[in-house]
Formats: C-alpha cells, sequence, structure tokens
C-alpha cells in the first residue's frame, strides 16, 4: 500500500496513541533540560546573562539537524519503516547525553564543568532533534487530512504529560522521597541526578514502544529515489520553495518562539529574584535550589494544562477554526507571562501558567496542522525539517541577544525578559489572521 497512491485509511484512537507515544518520552527528556539545564549550568559557573549563549545549541543544532533528517527519512526505507530509524538513532544518543549531563563536573578533569555540560547540552539537543523531527512528519503520513488536527493533538497532550513528569520529577524526590535536594557548590543535587537517569530510561522506553507497535506505509516504487542524490542542494531548493502558508506561520513562529526561549532560559532567575527576593550572584544557596525545584512544578503545571487542553483542541478549532482557535491561545499565554511581574507569592505563579499552557498546547498543534495541507505527501518530511527553521532562528536571534539585554537594559533583573515574552506571544497572536488555511473545516 503507498501513501501517495491509496487513500489514507481512518486510524483507531489507540494507533494514533501508539505511533505518537515516543513523543512521550522525547518531551521527558525536554522537560528535564528546559527546567534545569540553566541551574545545572548556573551551578557549573554560568553567569544568568550568560545563559542564553549557552542554550545557543538547541536552536543550532536543530535548524541543522532538522533538515538534513526530514530530506533523508522522506528517502528511507528500511525493514523499521521510513521514520522509526531516525527515532531509534536519536533515542539511544538522548538517553546517553540524559546521564552524562548533571555528571559533568566529574567526566572531564581537563575542562571547566561548565564547558564540557554545555557540550553534553549540545549533543543532547541533537539528539533530540533526531528523533523528534520524524514524528511531525509521521502523522502526515499516515492520518488523513480530517485526523490531522487530532493526530497532532494526541501528540501534544503526550507531550504535556511527558514534561508534567520530567519537570517535576525533581521536586518529587526532593519533597516526597527525601532525596538530598542540596549539594556543596558547583555540584549538583542528587534529586536532580536523579531525575536524569530516570528520564533516560523512559526516553529509550516510549521510543521502542512506537517503533514496535506501528507500521509506516512503503512509498510509490521511485518516490523515496527522487532527488535522493541531491542533498544539501534539493533542501536548499525546497527552502526556496516553501508554500505561502508556511512563510506566513513563519512570522507566528518567529515570535512564539522567542518567547518561549526566553521562558526557558530565565524563568529560574527571575522567580528566584522577583518572587524569592534573592540577588542575582545567589545561585547555590538552598532558597535558590527551592526556587529552581519550584520552577520545575510551575513548567510542569503548563505542561498539564496543555496536556488538557490538547484533547479539547481539535473541537474547538471544528467550532471556530483553527486560526483564531491558535490566536486566543497565544493571547492566553500572552497575559499568562506578563502577569508573572505582579506576582509575589510562588503558589500564584501557577495561575500565571494557566494561559502558558494554553499557548504551549496550540503552539505544538495548530501550526503543524495548517501546514500539513500545504505541503505535497512526498516531501513531508523536508518540509516539516524546513518549518524548524521557523523554530530555531528566532531562539538563536534571542540566544544571542537576550542575554545581554538582560544585562545592560534590563540590569541583570531577568523578571523582564519574561515581561517581554508575553508581550511577544500577543504580537504572534495578532500575525495569525495574516495565515490562509484553505485545508481548514471551518474558514476563520
Amino acid at each position: 500500500m503507498s501513501t501517495a497512491s491509496l487513500h489514507k485509511p481512518r486510524l483507531s484512537f489507540w494507533q494514533i496513541w501508539n505511533m505518537s507515544f515516543g513523543f512521550f518520552g522525547i518531551q521527558f527528556g525536554f522537560a528535564l533540560q528546559n527546567g534545569n539545564a540553566s541551574r545545572i549550568l548556573g551551578i557549573f559557573g554560568a553567569d544568568v546573562e550568560h545563559l542564553s549563549w549557552f542554550w545557543l545549541a538547541a536552536p543550532l543544532t536543530g535548524m541543522i539537524i532538522q533538515p538534513i533528517i526530514g530530506y533523508y527519512s522522506d528517502r528511507t526505507w528500511t525493514s523499521l519503516g521510513r521514520r522509526r530509524p531516525y527515532f531509534l538513532a536519536g533515542a539511544i544518543f538522548a538517553s546517553t547525553a540524559l546521564i552524562f549531563m548533571p555528571n559533568a563536573d566529574i567526566l572531564v578533569h581537563l575542562l571547566p564543568p561548565l564547558y564540557v555540560g554545555a557540550g553534553i547540552l549540545m549533543i543532547m539537543d541533537a539528539s533530540f532533534n533526531v528523533a523528534m523531527e520524524p514524528f511531525r512528519a509521521l502523522v502526515a503520513d499516515l492520518l488523513p487530512s480530517d485526523q490531522r488536527t487530532l493526530g497532532f493533538s494526541i501528540q501534544t497532550f503526550l507531550i504535556g504529560l511527558g514534561a508534567i513528569l520530567g519537570s517535576t520529577l525533581p521536586y518529587i524526590f526532593a519533597e516526597f522521597f527525601g532525596v538530598e535536594k542540596t549539594a556543596p557548590a558547583g555540584e549538583v543535587p542528587y534529586n536532580v541526578t536523579l531525575s536524569f537517569y530516570i528520564g533516560a530510561i523512559i526516553f529509550l522506553a516510549a521510543i521502542l514502544w512506537t517503533v514496535f507497535s506501528t507500521k509506516e506505509y512503503p512509498p510509490d516504487e521511485g518516490q523515496h529515489a527522487e532527488s535522493a542524490h541531491k542533498g544539501m542542494r534539493q533542501i536548499a531548493a525546497d527552502f526556496t520553495g516553501m508554500p505561502k502558508a508556511m512563510k506566513q506561520l513563519g512570522i507566528v513562529q518567529f515570535f512564539s518562539w522567542f518567547a518561549l526561549f526566553s521562558m526557558w532560559v530565565f524563568t529560574t532567575s527571575a522567580v528566584a529574584t522577583h518572587v524569592y527576593g534573592l540577588p542575582v550572584t545567589d545561585t547555590s544557596s538552598e532558597t535558590y535550589q527551592n526556587a529552581g525545584n519550584w520552577v520545575g512544578v510551575l513548567f510542569g503545571t503548563y505542561n498539564g494544562v496543555s496536556a488538557l487542553y490538547a484533547l479539547l483542541l481539535p473541537a474547538i478549532a471544528y467550532k471556530i477554526g483553527r486560526k483564531l482557535t491558535h490566536a486566543l491561545s497565544l493571547t492566553a499565554g500572552g497575559i499568562g507571562l506578563i502577569s508573572i511581574y505582579f506576582i509575589h507569592d510562588p503558589d500564584l505563579l501557577i495561575f500565571s501558567m494557566i494561559g502558558v499552557g494554553f499557548a504551549w498546547a496550540s503552539i505544538l498543534a495548530m501550526p503543524y496542522a495548517i501546514l500539513a495541507g500545504s505541503i505535497p505527501p512526498y516531501k513531508m518530511g523536508i518540509y516539516m525539517g524546513v518549518f524548524n527553521f521557523f523554530i530555531t532562528l528566532p531562539q538563536i536571534v534571542n540566544g544571542i541577544i537576550g542575554g545581554p539585554i538582560v544585562k545592560y537594559i534590563y540590569g541583570s533583573h531577568a523578571i523582564y525578559s519574561i515581561v517581554m515574552a508575553g508581550i511577544f506571544l500577543l504580537i504572534a497572536a495578532f500575525c495569525v489572521r495574516f495565515v490562509e488555511d484553505n485545508d481548514d473545516i471551518v474558514k476563520a
């Protein structure tokens, strides 16, 4: 059977669940990274204004790797299928990096642990991207158009579920199981280290679930060989010839992911200084570690909200259209981030994360559902990879200028970067109105 020559059969809920389950493990790992990488690098000696530079590893590797993986996965066919070999390879390397990340201080004695940790962060991100990119294409490969919103929503639910556990695991270990949450200066607390070990196991297990439970359809004969030897030239040609809807969505993605990058990099510092009242130089006190653990809970909260909201997205989009659904969700996220500035009780930050959860769920689902209808089936992988450019570019821009902005404009007060992130989500919501979605049931 071919996805190109025959109508794609409708899949059951559990078939869609199985094909997306690997994302549970991927986001478990991502959540550990997002909630703890800044803290770990701070422990190893990074200043707050330099954190965004170390985080450049993520978008740089994504920008390079995802289009390449997408291009070659379009043209791959093995006993494991088209996309699954890349899932598996990425999972093995990512799990290894998760084990090494909190141990950077003892791995190499000739280099400062900060640079070893930053190097492992880059390897981890590269591996995450190898595992993640084909999942978007897999949904578009196997699902008919009217099931794609459901497919991406189930992915988003699993992303949220994985992120809840990954974000809150250090807090759970410390507060409920008594695992040590403090450590001597320059060392990572054991509750964080143990969480990374568990994350490595779950990452690999979830990917294996999808690899062995999902069947892929072979391409038409010769389809995967088309332009197979053109490599980077073909990727460049596809980039310049991207569909109009992708260009329009690119503007929305720029403001959305610029905001998300600020949130991931600077929330720990913003909460520690603005809410807990710590000086910007404090990265090792028990109060700072409590703030870091609480940020993990906050991140778990927005991911939990996103998991539940993702289940509602298909119904909401059916009623009011994918564009309006996305715009309203981004607006909620912008309001949520801006509200952090006005809060000084850590417990109340939970309410800020509700709006962020709405935005996060929509960012992970709606752009891809809109985009899939404008992409030729035989180029689904490459264009899903190229679309990642609009995710990585804003993060790279933020990574370069975000730290200097915090230091020289905001006086090292990271809270203002969080407010700026909220404003950028509001701008993204406004830009959604200019996107064409000709494949939508409701023409919003």
